[in-house]
C-alpha cells in the first residue's frame, strides 16, 4: 500500500520527504500550476497501475497563500474541497464559473476518511477549502473578491484542482495539504517565510503514512 503525495517543485518534495520515516509513500515533484498537476499525476497513477503496484490514494502538497484571518503563517491547512477558482468566463455581471456554464464542475471534494485521518494526526491544522489558480493573487481587490466569493477559503495555491482530477479519473481518494507561507494579497516576495512553510511540510509528512 503507497500513497503518491505530489508536489509543484523539488523543494516542497524535500520538505515532504524530511518527515517521512517509512516507504508507505511517494513523493514526486510534477511542476507548478493545474496543467502540468494533472498531467503529471495521471501519468504517475498510470505508471504505478501498469506496473502492478497501484497507489491507494492521492494527495496534492505543498506551500500556499492563505486568507488573512483565516489561516496564518506556518499554519497547516488540510483542504475539504478543491476550487478551481479561475476555471470559467468573463460576462458583464462578473465572473461565471464553469458550473454555471454548464461545462463539468470547478469543485472537487476531498475523502473524507482520508480527510479525517490527517486531521488526527494534524490536530490544530486549519480545515476549508483551497482554490488553485492559474494566476496567483497579488492584489488587495483581488483578494478581497475572492474571500467574498468563496466565503469557505483559507488558501490559495496552483495545482489542488489538477491533482484532484486526476485522481478522480483513477477512482482514487484525494486529499489536499498546503503550509502557509504568506497572506494572501498583494504580492511582496520579502514577506514570505518559506522556511516555516517548509518547516511545517515536513512536520505535515507524518501524517501522510499512517493515512
Amino acid at each position: 500500500m503507497t500513497i503518491l503525495v505530489v508536489t509543484a517543485v523539488p523543494a516542497e518534495a524535500g520538505a515532504v520527504s524530511a518527515g517521512l520515516t517509512t516507504d508507505t509513500v511517494a513523493v514526486r515533484p510534477v511542476g507548478a500550476g493545474p496543467a502540468a498537476a494533472a498531467a503529471g499525476a495521471a501519468r504517475l497513477i498510470a505508471m504505478a497501475e501498469a506496473a502492478g503496484r497501484p497507489y491507494t490514494a492521492v494527495i496534492s502538497a505543498g506551500v500556499a497563500g492563505g486568507f488573512a484571518g483565516r489561516a496564518e503563517i506556518g499554519d497547516i491547512v488540510i483542504g475539504v474541497r478543491s476550487i478551481a477558482a479561475d476555471l470559467g468566463a468573463e460576462a458583464p455581471g462578473g465572473f461565471l464559473p464553469i458550473d454555471d456554464l454548464g461545462f463539468g464542475t470547478g469543485v472537487e471534494p476531498t475523502d473524507p476518511a482520508l480527510r479525517e485521518k490527517l486531521a488526527e494526526v494534524l490536530t490544530g491544522a486549519v480545515q476549508g477549502d483551497i482554490l488553485t489558480l492559474a494566476t496567483v493573487t497579488g492584489t488587495a481587490a483581488t483578494a478581497a473578491r475572492l474571500a467574498e466569493t468563496h466565503p469557505g477559503a483559507v488558501a490559495e495555491a496552483m495545482e489542488g484542482h489538477g491533482v484532484a482530477t486526476a485522481a478522480r479519473a483513477a477512482g482514487l481518494p484525494f486529499a489536499e495539504v498546503r503550509t502557509i507561507s504568506n497572506l494572501i494579497g498583494p504580492r511582496d516576495r520579502e514577506s514570505w517565510r518559506m522556511a516555516e512553510a517548509f518547516a511545517a511540510l515536513t512536520r505535515a509528512a507524518t501524517a501522510f503514512q499512517t493515512a
